[in-house]
């Protein structure tokens, strides 16, 4: 099943007809009366438009969608979603983003987080910190468009108090921290009153669980002595699920996997994301950790299963904000947030397979 463009809002198709199994959404008419026409609002199962007053205009700028292929491994060059047009001559390619900026900004990131692995793995902490700060930055500021004021402070010290816990400390001490957290946000929102009270606190929680928690899982597995081959395993999965996802999707994408959420992403593309890591971490894990191959292809099923969540989890909550990317910090890419969703649910994956057929010894 196809998605219609942008044309075929502008035109909708006569009475009782629907587009690749959409109603068409509601036309503005001119009322006699000076009364305010009744609100109208589009179908749940058309993602992108605003839905006050039948108003069809895009949420997000012609050509943009926000769950875009930047954070969708799977993205489909057959599933363009509402209003999508076309791509600038030069800048955006196929994928809907300015390709070589993405690569660039990618390959700075992966140098920066290779070079604190294998030089000085105590860098690595400080790597995560400022990833951890920054990240829970772009979510405390992306929740207020629904309202809720996520006390930063208390987050972004959780982060790092969590960050350090883990490090040196363990899975246990890093569930300490999240606690600790918890209860620093509790305190600090008192002094704001009861007014939005639950909605504030519930939006910190679900970003300390989300961005430091989660993360803290990737410096669980950088602190045994092979560390930070566990660590390269976990990302170099990550990256062949996003390419497998890619290019099974570009040639074979034809059944959506989730329209609603993010409409580039097709079975097809999740097929080529499982088969692409099993097969390559299969080889991986024999050689960086002697593992038996066929462990390798189960860590790499699990820990492709993980990433694509992790991009459906990010997608869901930005379609729920209403925001394209979480931030413009990254060119080509977005926030930094747009770049770790898969790293967060494969972090801990990762770990816990680990933890079952390779436990550290160090």
């Amino acid at each position: 099943m196809s998605y219609p463009d942008s044309a075929h809002w502008s035109d909708p198709p006569g009475e009782g007809e629907e587009p690749d199994g959409f109603p068409p959404p509601p036309r503005a008419r001119r009322s006699r009366s000076r009364r305010a026409a009744p609100e109208r609002a589009l179908p749940d199962a058309v993602p992108g438009y605003d839905e006050r007053a039948g108003d069809v205009r895009p949420l997000w700028p012609t050509g943009a969608d926000p769950a875009g292929p930047e954070d969708n491994p799977g993205a489909e060059a057959g599933y363009p979603g509402p209003g999508a047009g076309p791509a600038e001559p030069g800048t955006n390619g196929r994928a809907g983003r300015n390709l070589p900026a993405a690569i660039a900004v990618g390959v700075s990131l992966g140098g920066v987080v290779l070079a604190s692995l294998f030089l000085w793995k105590p860098a690595f902490l400080g790597v995560c910190v400022v990833a951890i700060a920054v990240a829970t930055w772009e979510m405390a500021r992306a929740v207020r468009a629904t309202g809720a004021s996520s006390p930063r402070t208390p987050l972004l010290a959780g982060g790092v108090v969590m960050a350090g816990l883990a490090w040196f400390g363990g899975a246990e001490a890093l569930t300490l921290g999240l606690a600790i957290t918890a209860v620093a946000v509790f305190i600090w929102r008192l002094s704001d009153g009861p007014v939005g009270y639950q909605r504030d606190v519930g939006a910190a929680l679900l970003i300390a669980v989300y961005v430091p928690f989660l993360a803290g899982f990737a410096l669980l597995l950088a602190a045994p002595d092979d560390g930070a081959r566990r660590v390269v395993a976990m990302l170099v999965g990550v990256v062949l699920s996003d390419t497998g996802g890619y290019v099974a999707g570009v040639f074979f994408g034809r059944h959506p996997m989730a329209p609603t959420v993010s409409p580039k992403k097709s079975w097809e593309g999740l097929a080529g994301s499982l088969v692409i890591t099993a097969a390559g971490s299969s080889v991986l894990l024999y050689y960086l950790l002697e593992i038996p191959w066929w462990y390798g292809a189960v860590f790499g099923l699990a820990v492709s299963a993980a990433a694509v969540l992790g991009d459906l989890a990010e997608s869901l909550i930005k379609r729920d904000l209403g925001v394209k990317d979480m931030s413009r910090l990254l060119p080509g890419h977005g926030g930094l947030m747009d770049r770790l969703d898969s790293v967060l649910f494969a972090a801990p994956t990762a770990y816990a397979v680990l933890a079952l057929v390779a436990p550290a010894t160090g």
